[in-house]
């Protein structure tokens, strides 16, 4: 399910629980809503509150943290094919053809992974195959035949960028694939439609009543939409930005 379903889902399902809460509220018996029944039961509504407040925090921490961590990866990622395409200009006019399979990778990669110029493909899927201007770099250091000690040296620290790259996006790849369990979501989803059947129990039947417990409905609804669309930096509507990349191809040449 995408961010946009979980969030939905997750509104018509707390919705009902307030709805049915609100139903059965008014079918008990009036010595089920005495002052010692609604004791316990705001006891106990307090007791699930609390540990969905918990619970929220933490994935909302955790999916956060998931997505500063790929984002800060594209920022470094940025910075090494900078200093690459250095490298290759610094070795001479022999690597002329590289530096273009970089640029060209770049803008193929930018193409592909954000909405206002992709082709429907995935983040993750133009991830996968974002490394061919790097493997063409690779290719080209291959057929170069150095004549100097810092042409030997260039190209050394131009492998060694390349495995860094290499290694930066495939894990980027297998942190999206770290996604949150649904098992876990639906149990969080269960934990708030009984909160707010039990709010709905004792609750006045008016509609400002009802459309509080909408607010709130709605509330917990997107932060489930957050947690869900943070826990995937390469797609969605919150991505990370293409402005590291974009800066990219703004000082290849340089």
């Amino acid at each position: 399910m995408t961010s946009i379903e979980w969030g939905l889902t997750s509104a018509a399902c707390i919705t009902t629980g307030a709805v049915i809460g609100l139903q059965i509220g008014a079918m008990l018996p009036k010595d089920h809503i005495a002052s010692d029944s609604k004791d316990t039961l705001k006891i106990t509504s307090g007791m699930i509150a609390t540990l969905v407040a918990l619970v929220l925090g933490l994935l909302v921490a955790s999916a956060k943290n998931s997505f500063d961590t790929v984002n800060a990866e594209s920022v470094n990622a940025g910075s090494k094919l900078i200093y690459l395409d250095h490298l290759l200009a610094r070795y001479g006019p022999e690597t002329k053809p590289a530096r273009q399979v970089l640029r060209n990778s770049i803008i193929e990669s930018i193409t592909r992974m954000w909405p206002e110029e992709n082709n429907g493909m995935s983040g993750t899927q133009a991830l996968e195959k974002g490394g061919r201007g790097v493997e063409g770099v690779l290719d080209t250091l291959d057929g170069l035949t150095p004549t100097t000690d810092s042409q030997r040296q260039l190209i050394a620290q131009a492998r060694q960028i390349c495995g860094e790259l290499h290694q930066s996006r495939w894990l980027a790849i297998e942190q999206e694939q770290n996604t949150l369990p649904t098992t876990f979501l639906i149990v969080l989803l269960c934990w708030l439609t009984m909160l707010f059947i039990s709010i709905g129990l004792f609750a006045p039947r008016n509609i400002t009543v009802f459309m509080s417990l909408l607010f709130c409905a709605i509330s917990f609804s997107t932060a489930i939409f957050l947690i869900v669309e943070l826990s995937r930096p390469l797609d969605g509507i919150m991505k990370i930005s293409s402005a590291p990349m974009r800066k990219v191809l703004e000082h290849l040449g340089e």
